[in-house]
């Protein structure tokens, strides 16, 4: 079998020598001398197998196709990884009408390598022993350059061009991290396999430690690789942003989608605020006292805060202590482990005190040393693991009904809007998260009471593994001692355990429940922002009323207000009134109108529906849409409209956003706070820091990968990009307003304020307009000319001119005159530009 890879590799050749590639065969001749000096040697336990073959059937042309499919399958070291090469490359694999004409090309060569094999059957042991050290030192310097370069540059995707791509040079002071690893392919996997970081990679190192992982807890809560956790992990500590890492970054990730990224970072949030919270409650205990090693483990271990508050309950200032605290400070701790370890030498009358309230007869001993057991189960880990994996396995149901209370403090519309949920009862498992919300916001209401039932059968069942395994006494137990332990679990999952898995079981319920609403209200609001827009018309914005008649704005296709009105079509006077608004469409060639979707919406478009059915704006063609308006009200008032419409009227300037929503949803929906433009539900019982949090990076999301153009957006769009905020976005409008419009994204670096890591978020989100920049570029060279006289033009095609530097060295200090670039107006980041030139 051994020689069936090189009899393959043989053939391969004799086609590559025949055909058209005979540059391919010339770049890859490096690698052809390897693989003869490889065949050269063998390793003496192959030897035997090689002899024992005779030459004939090497020499038969028919097994060539066989060898093929079945050279992946061989597993001999260095020979599979030449077959496995040459196989991927793009003329291995030979036509077999090729095979078929030149078989006495394939037979002479064939012959050839069966003397070679002899030739090399007949060496002494000791040639072949420096050819294969020669062999070892060439693999291990190959290897060590590799690693060298791995960890300086990217690896090429392709294996022929890799040694001839130039390295980078960083001419600018601002210097970004290694660009992600390409994806690999191989024969298992033709699409490509992500590259995975080492297997210490994982160990990411936190402000707090705890005794779990946060890598793999935060895999186990999200269901993503731990390798992809790992690289998250790293990548926010960078700062880097969502939709950077999304579009740039996506080899490191695994290719997720933002709405699964955010996630992770909720969740990596959730783990990092309870291990702060663990170390402070740790603090605090510590000063009072009363920390212990038993307690210091358990808190370690707590992943959510109901673990940690069901630790760290008896231990806060101005509790009163527990019964099993009380029970122990009477010293009854010593019996309540005797009873568990040598149950055969606990005599409870020793520990009887007439005098000492809690001692003083034998049940009130027998009542301390259940208090203490039950405590000792209800915080022991293998404990609490077992029962909430019985719970996951039986049937638990949350149950609501309608709460007995004076019918005063409760509103009877209130009452009637939780009708479903009165008599309400669903499994855990399949209940829905509106249904939580609902019931959640009914119990707030004080309107419907709400439980978690566990069946009596995980009751029975828990109790007879603790006897059986976990807390069975080590040694035989008297009936009373037996009686006692088995009153100790009843009380433990009665009084403590119970409760435990209701409060974990409902908090569970809830966080899911919003964080659901949360992604829903993300997931309509991306629809929303990414809805196609109308550009290139005139349009006239119609927001519908009664009694203060229609508001009417009619803008230009560039978002200009060209007029307003006010229309009154509902009080008698429509008939007088289209007249008006003909007049208007004509004068301003207007053939669409935008109706929003409020009070008196319907009468509008019927009012509409009739005139354009009537042809009465001949010779326009007019059409209408309806569009909805929930924010406009809000916004008209707000000091953005009032910042960019100011001395118009709140009314009116609904009408031109309602109007611009059509034109252009995206540019006009980020000026409007996102829980106000009713997308989702349940906004005011989620949590708001989540939710802001959210709609804000889906907002940062879609204009992220839209793009923006730098030279005529607005401040408020700007200040959504990715790595800007509200204080870089006003300072890139003053340098634009100053210094004219940007004509190479090398112009950012300039900006006060906009540093390294913030020009990297952002710059591959900016678009600059090549045309616009054609016409400014040849107008500035030309009055450059005339007044700077000569300009010195550096490697980089950049113009520096000089000019008198003060003292204090700034951005502005040198006057840079950029050429443009065409890869300026694409989503290529500049950290890539060398790679997109070599192409």
């Amino acid at each position: 079998m051994s020689s069936l890879p090189r009899r393959a590799k043989v053939q391969v050749q004799g086609v590559v020598l025949k055909d058209e590639f005979s540059s391919f065969s010339e770049l890859s001749s490096a690698s052809e001398e390897d693989d003869k000096e490889d065949s050269a040697w063998e390793p003496q336990k192959k030897v035997p197998r090689s002899r024992k073959q005779p030459p004939p059937k090497e020499s038969k042309p028919k097994r060539m196709p066989r060898v093929k499919k079945n050279a992946p399958q061989i597993s001999d070291g260095s020979e599979v990884v030449v077959v496995k090469e040459e196989l991927n490359s793009s003329v291995a694999i030979a036509d077999t009408a090729l095979e078929d004409r030149k078989n006495k090309l394939d037979t002479v060569q064939t012959l050839k390598t069966a003397k070679t094999k002899q030739k090399c059957a007949a060496q002494p042991h000791t040639v072949r022993r420096t050819k294969k050290l020669k062999v070892d030192e060439e693999t291990s310097k190959a290897s060590n350059l590799e690693g060298e370069s791995s960890s300086s540059e990217t690896p090429s995707t392709s294996t022929v061009w890799g040694g001839t791509c130039k390295k980078e040079e960083n001419d600018d002071d601002f210097t970004f991290g290694q660009s992600p690893l390409k994806k690999i392919k191989t024969e298992t996997c033709p699409q490509g396999q992500p590259v995975k970081f080492p297997a210490n990679a994982n160990n990411i190192k936190e402000e707090v430690e705890m005794n779990w992982d946060m890598v793999q807890v935060l895999s186990e809560r999200t269901n993503i690789e731990p390798w992809v956790c790992a690289n998250i992990i790293r990548l926010f500590n960078d700062d880097n942003t969502i939709p950077f890492i999304i579009r740039y970054r996506k080899e490191l990730i695994n290719n997720l989608d933002a709405d699964s990224l955010r996630e992770v970072q909720q969740t990596l949030e959730e783990l990092r605020a309870v291990a702060k919270k663990v170390h402070s409650t740790i603090q605090k205990v510590k000063k009072e006292g009363k920390m212990s090693e038993c307690l210091l483990k358990a808190m370690l271990n707590c992943k959510t805060f109901e673990e940690l508050e069901h630790v760290s309950a008896p231990y806060k200032t101005g509790s009163k202590g527990t019964k099993a605290q009380r029970a122990r400070q009477l010293g009854l701790e010593g019996a309540a482990r005797a009873l568990l370890e040598k149950p055969g030498e606990l005599s409870l009358l020793s520990y009887i005190r007439p005098d000492v309230k809690g001692l003083s007869t034998l049940q009130d001993i027998e009542i301390g040393v259940q208090h203490i057991l039950a405590d000792m189960i209800a915080k022991d880990k293998d404990t609490l693991d077992f029962i909430r994996n019985l719970c996951q396995k039986r049937h638990v149901c949350i149950q609501s009904s309608l709460a007995k209370v004076s019918s005063k403090k409760v509103n009877e519309k209130d009452v009637d809007k939780f009708l479903l949920y009165q008599h309400f009862s669903c499994n855990i498992r399949n209940i829905h998260h509106h249904q939580i919300l609902a019931i959640n916001r009914g119990e707030n209401l004080k309107v419907l009471t709400v439980k978690v039932n566990i069946s009596d059968g995980v009751k029975d069942e828990f109790c007879r593994w603790c006897i059986q395994n976990r807390w069975r006494p080590r040694s035989f137990a008297r009936p009373e001692l037996m009686k006692i332990l088995y009153n100790s679990l009843n009380d433990s999952f009665k009084r403590l355990i119970y409760p435990l898995l209701c409060r974990e079981f409902r908090a569970k319920l809830t966080s899911d429940a919003e964080k659901e609403s949360v992604m829903m209200f993300g997931r309509n609001l991306r629809q929303l922002l990414l809805t196609s827009p109308v550009p290139g018309r005139t349009l006239m914005g119609v927001d519908p009323g009664y009694k203060h008649g229609c508001k009417l704005a009619i803008i230009s296709p560039t978002s200009q207000i060209l007029h307003t009105d006010v229309v009154y079509l509902h009080c008698g006077q429509g008939f007088r009134e289209a007249a008006k608004i003909k007049t208007l469409l004509l004068n301003f060639n207007c053939s669409t109108v935008v109706i929003g979707n409020g009070t008196a919406c319907r009468e509008t478009e019927a009012y509409f529906a009739d005139l354009i059915m009537k042809n009465y704006f001949a010779p326009l063609d007019v059409v209408y849409c309806i569009v909805s308006e929930a924010g406009a009200s809000i916004y008209s008032v707000s000091p953005e409209a009032n910042k960019e419409m100011p001395g118009l009227d709140p009314n009116l300037r609904s009408a031109v956003s309602i109007a611009r929503r059509v034109q252009d949803p995206l540019a006009e929906l980020v000026k409007i706070e996102p829980k106000h433009i009713g997308v989702g539900m349940y906004q005011h019982d989620v949590s708001q820091t989540l939710l802001k949090a959210t709609l804000d990076s889906v907002v940062e999301e879609c204009v992220s990968f839209v793009g923006v153009d730098i030279n005529i957006c607005s401040e408020v769009l700007l200040r959504h990009i990715a790595g800007l905020n509200a204080n870089r976005a006003k300072n890139i409008i003053e340098w634009r307003e100053k210094n004219g419009p940007f004509i190479n994204r090398e112009q950012l670096k300039k900006v006060k304020g906009l540093g390294p890591k913030s020009f990297q978020q952002c710059a591959g989100f900016i678009r600059i307009n090549q045309d616009y920049i054609r016409t400014f570029c040849s107008q500035q060279t030309e009055t450059s000319g005339q007044i700077q006289g000569v300009a010195v033009t550096s490697s980089a095609d950049v113009e520096v001119t000089n000019e008198k530097q003060g003292k204090k060295k700034s951005k502005t200090a040198v006057n840079i005159l950029l050429k443009p670039n065409p890869l300026d107006q694409t989503c290529i980041h500049p950290e890539s530009y060398d790679i997109a030139m070599r192409f």
